[in-house]
């Protein structure tokens, strides 16, 4: 387009002067951080929130729903770099990878999650252990601990129901509702045999129709157990939801979830709502990141220092920035409905782009909103 026109999007929409090439956007990005990009993250949280679009996600007495949970982006046997984690098999071989840590805010009810800065799984240092999902998110924590303030609860799977991490939440302002299994919290669950020896566990159940047959809900809970054994150890509150088949009886659904949140007859199905809520880290982020169009696990360069981080960086804001105008611009909001699928949208934008000139966004989503015909409303 530069050599056919004397002119290009890259210039009008991007502010980009002279295009650079692949290598040398590589060299550019290789030794500058991730964490340069993270006040971004925030940016945007905090004009959703000034405007009012925040609301949608609170929950429960105005709290917000902030998942966390680790995926891997890369993975290789040849490639890396300092960065990489080392996984040394059986057999003699080495695998290197990448792993990332990606916290949400969600809401049962929304589709939409909103993005928040990434901490990524790397060798620290000073340390001889390979880097954790378990130590990122402490270290997730104690940089972003302002979102306390916001009335956050953070969810979680068994892995971060330990008691050091849910100290660390609690003395940092967070609430947390995180999934307790039998096998890593021995202690408690004899604490809840004994309970049921004595038929002392609260229980109640109810039914619900879930378009196709009934199902049964049934509720149990405890205050005050122990997360382990030992003195002068946290005490958190239990509760377990089964769901079955009214009439085949099979068992569809079992988790149990420890909080700080005090259980009771009003509050324990909605405990359970929001602990069932961190699947949405999973399905409605890393897969979408994964599968929808963003492709995360795409190699777009390794790098000897970030690059690698840096540009799942840029794709995790990527998906912050459209989770953002599909919430605050009309006219995106429209274009995006019409053309539901990303992959589609994300296709035409491309093609677009290759054969026209616009002078700017509001041009050029002016072009879509005339071009599909979509109705003008207000």
């Amino acid at each position: 387009m530069q050599q056919a026109q004397g002119r290009n999007n890259a210039q009008s929409l991007f502010s980009i002067e002279n295009i650079p090439s692949d290598n040398q956007i590589r060299n550019l990005l290789d030794p500058i951080s991730p964490e340069l990009l993270y006040p971004l993250f925030s940016g945007a949280l905090e004009e959703l929130e000034s405007y009012g679009h925040l609301d949608a996600y609170r929950f429960w007495e105005n709290y917000l729903l902030i998942p966390i949970d680790g995926t891997e982006y890369f993975r290789s046997s040849k490639i890396h770099c300092n960065n990489c984690s080392v996984s040394k098999h059986k057999n003699g071989k080495i695998t290197y990878s990448h792993k990332v840590l990606t916290p949400v805010i969600v809401a049962p009810n929304n589709p939409k999650i909103i993005s928040l800065e990434p901490e990524f799984i790397t060798p620290q240092d000073g340390s001889i252990k390979q880097d954790c999902e378990l130590n990122a998110a402490k270290r997730w924590i104690e940089r972003n601990e302002q979102l306390a303030k916001k009335r956050a609860i953070i969810l979680g799977d068994d892995l971060f129901s330990r008691e050091p991490f849910c100290k660390l939440l609690l003395s940092k302002g967070f609430h947390f509702i995180l999934v307790c299994k039998p096998d890593s919290h021995k202690t408690l669950y004899e604490w809840v045999d004994s309970f049921e020896k004595t038929n002392d566990i609260s229980t109640f159940t109810t039914r619900k129709w879930n378009g196709r047959f009934h199902e049964h809900w049934n509720y149990r809970y405890i205050n005050h157990l122990p997360i382990k054994d030992g003195e002068d150890v946290l005490e958190v509150n239990w509760v377990e939801i089964t769901i079955t088949h009214t009439g085949t009886k099979e068992i569809l659904y079992k988790n149990a979830f420890m909080t700080d949140f005090p259980i009771d007859l009003t509050n324990a199905a909605i405990i359970v709502e929001a602990g069932r809520a961190r699947w949405k880290v999973e399905n409605e982020n890393n897969n979408v990141l994964k599968t929808k169009g963003y492709h995360l696990e795409h190699s777009y360069g390794h790098g000897k220092q970030f690059l690698s981080s840096v540009m799942v960086t840029l794709n995790l804001l990527a998906f912050l920035l459209h989770t953002f105008l599909e919430l605050v611009d009309s006219k995106y909001q429209a274009i995006r409905k019409t053309l539901a699928a990303r992959k589609r949208f994300f296709h035409d934008f491309t093609t677009l782009t290759k054969y026209l000139f616009f002078n700017s966004w509001e041009h050029m989503m002016s072009f879509m909103f005339e071009q599909l015909k979509i109705p003008k409303t207000g």
